[in-house]
């Protein structure tokens, strides 16, 4: 099985915070400079456990895009990308607190040129999946990624999409967001986002069987907390373990959280167990600063 990842790729500008964020003063920390974007950081976990990814995005005409594509085929990623000649490669500034939460600026920059004729409708095929970001669906790559999986379902893949982030989704609207996910997708959100969905907070479990359909599967995760599937018939539940070192930056949890689980569930077996390598490659996310596995 191929994965074919569409989105977004950043370059993650990280501040970790040694104390609380001291507005309109000085914050001490430490700044690094890694790759990111969900759609890139899913991509490189999934090949992390042997899987064989393609990312589909867009960089600007810069020695940071440039950058990025080679980080990517370094960790064993195939890339298809659009250079836009515009617009600069997407940036992030991401704090870091020092309990490991992680608040986001983005600037999107070149993802927001993505097209549908740079998806490569001409290497789906049944048995491949397509894993899209939310984050394409919520900007002006909208179109690129529906063609996208418009042609993955025609073409007999599975498909899933992740729920970006919680402002945006607000932003746009529950119902909106939901009409763009194909039937017989998987939805991975965490508790807030998945929250905005449903309109209304709850455990896992209850928020991934509230956005359940016949069709449509959904994995709620909770952070270090009980992450939860749901078809709308049967639901399943798993804790993560306690790490073996404090937390260093939850940035990419959730990409690295759907790979393990996409990974597993290639391999057909319960959701219990892909819960379980979900948790597994979110913890070593948490290890990692930035969200994407060292090269």
């Amino acid at each position: 099985m191929t994965f074919f990842c569409l989105g977004d790729l950043m370059v993650d500008v990280v501040a970790r915070l040694f104390g609380p964020l001291a507005e309109g003063s000085d914050s001490p920390g430490v700044i690094s400079y890694v790759g990111g974007g969900s759609a890139a950081n899913t991509a490189a976990w999934l090949t992390r456990v042997g899987e064989s990814t393609v990312f589909v995005g867009a960089i600007g005409d810069d020695p940071a895009g440039q950058s990025q594509v080679e980080s990517l085929h370094r960790l064993g990623v195939d890339v298809r990308f659009r250079v836009d000649h515009t617009r600069p490669t997407g940036t992030c500034l991401v704090l870091v607190a020092p309990s490991g939460e992680r608040t986001m600026v983005p600037d999107p920059g070149a993802n927001l040129s993505l097209l549908e004729h740079d998806v490569p409708v001409d290497e789906f095929r049944a048995g491949d999946h397509l894993h899209v970001s939310g984050y394409a669906l919520l900007r002006d790559s909208r179109d690129a990624a529906l063609h996208a999986l418009s042609a993955a379902v025609a073409a007999g893949m599975t498909v899933s999409v992740g729920a970006a982030s919680a402002a945006p989704l607000q932003q746009l609207g529950p119902e909106a967001f939901l009409r763009m996910v194909p039937e017989d997708a998987h939805l991975f959100a965490n508790e807030r986002e998945a929250g905005v969905l449903v309109g209304g907070a709850g455990a896992a479990a209850d928020l991934a069987r509230g956005l359940a359909t016949d069709s449509r599967q959904v994995v709620v995760t909770a952070g270090s907390g009980e992450a939860a599937w749901s078809n709308g018939e049967a639901t399943a539940t798993m804790a993560a373990a306690a790490l073996d070192r404090p937390e260093l930056d939850t940035t990419g949890a959730g990409d690295a959280f759907a790979a393990g689980f996409l990974a597993a569930r290639a391999r057909d077996v319960s959701p219990e167990v892909r819960l379980r390598d979900g948790h597994a490659l979110a913890a070593a996310a948490c290890r990692t600063t930035g969200g994407r596995p060292e090269a």
